[in-house]
């Protein structure tokens, strides 16, 4: 059996979940971790004994027995000159949500994969939600007919809302609908977006970090299906799980309905009350097994490297995914829909209207 050596960049909450992953396999000859928090880092390195542990992720880039690095850092600007120095050295990477922060960034990480021949891939777990999964063999085999519309409703608590917000000013269409955008987008192959029509409302997350609290975003595909897809991070806190999801697919000879709101196993407690466990997107390791995507999907990657087959995400449909919510952040900002792919014209309002995002001027009532 071929084994690598792996190393993971970012081993806080996602990345730690990879690490524990990748301990537990046998596919990994040598694992290396780093991160810039010296006590997480002593606390991984306690838990797992990785072969080495580092504050400087260019000692992971300059280990030329290092074929795999999963990059979990945030914020997520490090996203891109992270992957962009791994994959210059001829490193197999795969990268979090979102691939870069910019449309030039992604297309320069695609063309280093390309020319080093490298895999290179984008962590979109839910496609390895087996409920996801299922949709899309009931699509490609015909059960459905002809795909007419598909409806996705994701909303996330207070709690998980401000983790992920509080570290980036970047809205809930960028940083939790783009799983929806992903997945929907894998199931309508080859369909493409040729449009997109987005409203968002300002409330609770406003002052953590000028977000919309939920944005509704309409979808038209080249072949005349239509998605929406709902996306919120405003539940209260006391709302009993993390993340709570509802699909709906209609076709020309049937309809697939997907509840994912993680209401099958109910745990009451005099401390904590009500709560829905294991309802995080990512999932957890419980005690042999893993509950959720991210388990799967990082064994996935791993496999993909060591038997050179292909990667469930291409970053070219991951670009795909960046260019319809910059689609969807411009067009609540404006209040009309946005023709894809995105002219040099709407490519320079994105630029403006992100200058002004991060500056901490609120785009929907700036005044001109």
């Amino acid at each position: 059996m071929k084994q690598v050596e792996v190393a993971a960049i970012g081993v806080g909450w996602v990345g730690g979940t990879r690490v524990e992953t990748l301990s537990r396999t046998a596919l990994v000859d040598k694992l290396h971790i780093c991160d810039i928090k010296p006590e997480r880092l002593a606390e991984l390195k306690a838990r797992y004994r990785p072969a080495t542990a580092t504050l400087d992720y260019q000692d992971i880039i300059k280990n030329d027995n290092i074929s795999v690095v999963y990059i979990s850092t945030t914020p997520e600007s490090n996203h891109y000159p992270i992957a962009r120095d791994c994959l210059k050295a001829g490193k197999n990477v795969m990268l979090e949500k979102p691939i870069a922060l910019e449309l030039w960034e992604a297309d320069e990480l695609i063309m280093l994969a390309r020319r080093n021949n490298l895999k290179f891939t984008i962590g979109y777990s839910q496609r390895f939600n087996t409920k996801i999964a299922y949709a899309k063999k009931k699509i490609v085999d015909g059960t459905l007919g002809k795909v007419v519309s598909v409806l996705v409703s994701r909303h996330l608590s207070r709690a998980l809302g401000k983790k992920i917000a509080s570290r980036v000013r970047l809205s809930p269409v960028v940083m939790e609908s783009t799983h929806d955008l992903d997945f929907v987008m894998w199931l309508l192959e080859p369909a493409k977006p040729v449009r997109v029509y987005s409203q968002g409302a300002y409330g609770y997350m406003e002052p953590v970090n000028g977000s919309h609290d939920v944005m509704f975003t309409t979808v038209t595909m080249d072949n005349g299906v239509v998605v929406m897809i709902g996306g919120g991070w405003n539940f209260p806190e006391s709302f009993p799980n993390y993340c709570s999801t509802w699909i709906e697919i209609t076709g020309t000879d049937g309809a697939l309905v997907l509840d994912d709101t993680q209401r099958d196993n109910w745990l009451n407690t005099e401390k904590t009350g009500q709560i829905f466990p294991m309802s995080t997107m990512p999932g957890e390791q419980v005690d042999h097994v893993f509950a959720g995507g991210m388990g799967p999907e990082t064994i996935h990657f791993l496999e993909a490297c060591i038997r050179n087959t292909p990667v469930m995400v291409t970053p070219e449909s991951a670009r795909v995914v960046m260019e319809t919510y910059t689609a969807a952040d411009l067009s609540a900002e404006r209040n009309e829909p946005v023709d894809l792919p995105l002219t040099n014209e709407t490519i320079a309002a994105v630029a403006d209207f992100k200058a002004k995002f991060r500056q901490g001027i609120n785009p929907a009532v700036a005044k001109p």
